[in-house]
């Protein structure tokens, strides 16, 4: 080896020095030092390197090396994951799962956390401190408060799951499950994105998906996940589902500021997977959602039926004139060839009171 590739071997080798006030901060984050390299790590908490290997990167953590960047609670958490495997509550492959979607699920959180309270809180730094010093403070008095209130909303939501899972009719459908499945999408996001400067088009955004995420929660509904300019959500039946698309239309077209929403919606068997939902079902939703017309929402054949047998929308045209107890209205489209799925028949839905 010559000497400069030596050099740049130890370059590489070497760790890079750390912030002392962020190795403070991290600390108090996780309460405890760092102490261990991985394989001493997962050597502590008797589990295969391999296996830790798995877990760490599940969760989204770097490799590292042979780095003292592990800590006594890393070994615990370690610990813990692999005790439920060797206990027979959880498969090797149930638990790396487990470590993935909690780590993306987390990561998001915590990068949006970070965000709004440095930027809302320490903008700009007081006189003569750095940002990085008023974090230390900052973190150190909303760190006990959110770890509470993170376990008290995580129960809730386990509550909810677990009850749907206990109701479902057999075991098959605790995974494959008939849902009605939407997407919301903004209009002409993409020229929005050069008009707009970078902040202005952040707080659309948000907006956007505050405003969704409360309509849906509000109305029965479970969203899915937030893709910037379109939403996912899902309902247990097809009025609800409806009712929500509806209403974000509205409540959209009645702020100035939006761009239009378009709605696809559909009913069916999908599997679920860590959260998301896949199928058939949810493919017919999407292509739905990109033929749809401005601040409009259309539907499938399986959707309207089920509106109709559960007496909330007519049959017929006909029948919404002679009787306005129905609560939606649905009008044929001209059927259409969708690539992946063949010839569909959209059909448009409105609220009855604002007409067919």
């Amino acid at each position: 080896m010559t000497d400069e590739a030596a050099g740049e071997a130890d370059r590489e080798q070497a760790p890079l020095e750390e912030d002392p006030l962020a190795l403070r901060i991290e600390q108090l984050i996780l309460g405890a030092g760092r102490q261990y390299t991985p394989f001493q790590a997962a050597r502590a908490a008797d589990v295969p390197m391999e296996l830790a290997a798995r877990f760490w990167r599940a969760m989204g953590f770097a490799d590292i090396g042979q780095a003292k960047a592990l800590t006594e609670t890393d070994v615990i958490a370690l610990r813990r994951l692999a005790g439920l495997v060797e206990a027979g509550l959880l498969s090797e492959a149930m638990a790396v799962q487990v470590a993935r979607s909690t780590g993306q699920t987390t990561a998001r959180l915590a990068e949006w956390q970070i965000d709004s309270f440095l930027e809302g809180l320490t903008e700009p730094p007081e006189p003569g401190m750095t940002r990085t010093e008023v974090a230390y403070p900052l973190v150190e008095l909303l760190l006990p408060e959110l770890q509470e209130f993170l376990v008290y909303v995580w129960r809730r939501q386990l509550a909810a799951a677990t009850g749907r899972v206990v109701q479902a009719a057999d075991d098959e459908e605790m995974v494959d499950r008939r849902l009605a499945v939407a997407f919301a999408d903004l209009v002409g996001f993409t020229r929005l994105t050069r008009r707009l400067e970078e902040e202005e088009l952040g707080e659309l955004v948000e907006a956007f998906e505050t405003t969704a995420a409360d309509l849906v929660a509000a109305h029965g509904g479970r969203l899915i996940k937030t893709l910037g300019d379109e939403v996912l959500y899902v309902a247990d039946d097809a009025g609800t589902a409806a009712e929500i698309g509806l209403r974000l239309i509205e409540t959209l077209a009645n702020d100035a500021t939006m761009p239009e929403l378009r709605v696809g919606m559909a009913l069916g068997t999908v599997t679920t997977r860590m959260g998301d939902v896949f199928g058939n079902t949810v493919n017919l939703a999407s292509r739905l959602t990109s033929i749809a017309p401005k601040d409009a929402v259309l539907v499938d054949g399986a959707l309207r039926a089920e509106l109709v047998a559960a007496g909330e929308a007519p049959e017929s045209e006909k029948e919404t004139d002679a009787d306005a107890s129905y609560r939606f209205a649905l009008r044929p489209l001209y059927q259409r060839p969708v690539r992946g799925l063949g010839v569909i028949e959209p059909w448009l839905l409105t609220h009855l009171t604002s007409g067919s």
